[in-house]
């Protein structure tokens, strides 16, 4: 049956949505909306698997809205328009962009939609939802958030929709997950969309889908034949920043992609790419969501050239004929590079996939060949790296292996701080006595008769009074406080 279908005319939606498809230039539909979507509008239960950017959003979004139209109200009154349907997808970015598609598909109805997700102020979002929605988009955090505040009541949810499972999984979602899933009514149809099903996929959905169908338009982990794919080796990570904006300028690249998988090295390289001359900027997780969002406008707009993302910020950016994506660091998880490499030849386009390893990230590849069973050609990139900045740290690969099951995105301490540098200000623990360790080493030249570095520093007579209104800082006995030590003056902590 699925065959026979040539255009989106063929499902029999209702005009209001045929129509908001048809203004939005859609014309064919895609295999995994031809498969998925007659299965949805029959009520069934669906896993489906696709590559990323090959239209699941509307797969699914296009028959709730005809599932649901029949129950649209003109009312002003949000009891009219409960919650009927719940998509939860596991990055703030990606719940957006699914939320800008169904708004579109739907604006020609009365059905209302709204999304809700972390990292900003709640309240806008509260009034949003108060006013009633029949599709509710969400983070699984923020969602429970406001099922607390009892602002979002799930018990007349009728189809529930999982996108991308395998990375809500690999982020700790299951607990919150499962609380969701309690949360609603036994009776209602479920959906499952993501680019790759791992073992541990199949198993949650066994436990809360009814008799699913599988949908996989694709090998499964298989990477678009429209993505030419190449890896570059290089001698060091200084090289890999090089490395980026040689093959940015060879390649005439407009708008790229680049993939770290700290936050830390995010940043670091798009600062070395606009000393470089390239207009770039990095989203993260320590980024806040309008800058994140605000950053992300910008590089739509064609701003910046270079948007350097983790793989937390980046899932779920939908760029349109975004031309090519760079691996700046091969990801730990090989299923990672599917779902990036996805971002770029989207909607039947072509893409180039770029890949910087170091000889330690060689089994990175193996594993990432392995998964999609295809060869990825290798080249030697030679680049010209400039100098180390003083007392600049190596990165985190250069410096250790990086345990399995650690999270990607890690903080680090601040750069620029020597082991001496922060020796005073280490202390010893004796006897509940907190200490300064003696300093090692031969006195400072010069200074080996001065009292001024080895005698206890004294406080000035203004600064033992306690602040004005702070009784606590008094001491009861009405005595000096006791003097701090010349780690004080040094840089180190007071004591």
């Amino acid at each position: 049956m699925t065959t026979e279908i040539k255009a989106f005319a063929d499902f029999g939606l209702a005009e209001p949505i045929l129509r908001a498809v048809t203004e939005m230039g859609y014309t064919e539909p895609t295999p995994i909306q031809a498969q998925a979507i007659p299965l949805v509008l029959q009520g069934r239960d669906v896993m489906g698997a696709a590559q990323t950017g090959t239209g699941k959003t509307a797969g699914f979004a296009l028959p709730i809205l005809q599932l649901l139209l029949p129950k649209a109200s003109s009312s002003a009154s949000p009891l009219r328009h409960p919650v009927r349907a719940l998509i939860i997808a596991p990055t703030r970015e990606l719940a957006d962009q699914i939320h800008v598609n169904v708004a579109a598909y739907a604006k020609h109805s009365q059905l209302r939609s709204a999304v809700v997700f972390g990292g900003v102020d709640i309240k806008p979002q509260i009034a949003a939802v108060r006013q009633g929605v029949e599709v509710l988009v969400g983070t699984p955090g923020r969602l429970l958030d406001h099922v607390e505040q009892k602002t979002v009541n799930l018990s007349q949810v009728e189809i529930f929709v999982m996108d991308e499972a395998d990375r809500m999984l690999d982020m700790g979602f299951l607990p919150d997950i499962q609380r969701i899933i309690n949360l609603l009514p036994k009776k209602r149809q479920n959906l499952m969309f993501s680019a790759t099903f791992s073992g541990d996929i199949r198993k949650l959905a066994e436990s809360f889908l009814q008799n699913p169908v599988s949908v996989e338009v694709a090998r499964r982990n298989a990477t678009a034949e429209n993505v030419e794919q190449k890896a570059y080796k290089v001698d060091s990570t200084e090289a890999k920043r090089a490395a980026v904006a040689k093959l940015v300028r060879d390649n005439g690249l407009s708008q790229v992609i680049v993939f770290s998988n700290t936050k830390i090295g995010a940043g670091r390289l798009a600062r070395q790419l606009v000393q470089d001359g390239l207009n770039a900027a990095a989203i993260h997780g320590d980024k806040s969501q309008q800058e994140r969002l605000a950053t992300l406008d910008s590089f739509k707009r064609g701003e910046i050239v270079v948007l350097v993302a983790t793989d937390v910020a980046a899932r779920g950016l939908d760029i349109a004929e975004l031309p090519a994506v760079i691996n700046y660091d091969l990801p730990y998880s090989p299923e990672d590079y599917v779902h990036r490499i996805g971002r770029t030849g989207r909607a039947g386009a072509s893409g180039i996939a770029l890949s910087l390893m170091t000889p330690a990230e060689e089994r990175y590849l193996a594993e990432i060949e392995k998964l999609i069973k295809r060869q990825i050609p290798v080249e030697s990139l030679a680049v010209v790296t400039p100098p180390r900045e003083r007392g600049a740290r190596p990165e985190r690969s250069e410096r250790s292996e990086r345990p399995r099951g650690e999270r990607p995105e890690r903080t680090e301490r601040p750069r620029g701080e020597s082991e001496e540098a922060r020796a005073p200000r280490r202390t010893e623990d004796r006897g509940g006595a907190r200490r300064t360790p003696r300093p090692s080493g031969p006195p400072l030249a010069g200074y080996s008769n001065d009292p001024f570095f080895f005698k206890p520093y004294e406080s000035p007579e203004d600064e033992k009074q306690p602040a004005e209104g702070d009784a606590a800082a008094a001491p009861a006995s009405g005595r000096k406080r006791s003097s701090r030590p010349v780690a004080a003056l040094l840089g180190g902590k007071k004591g």
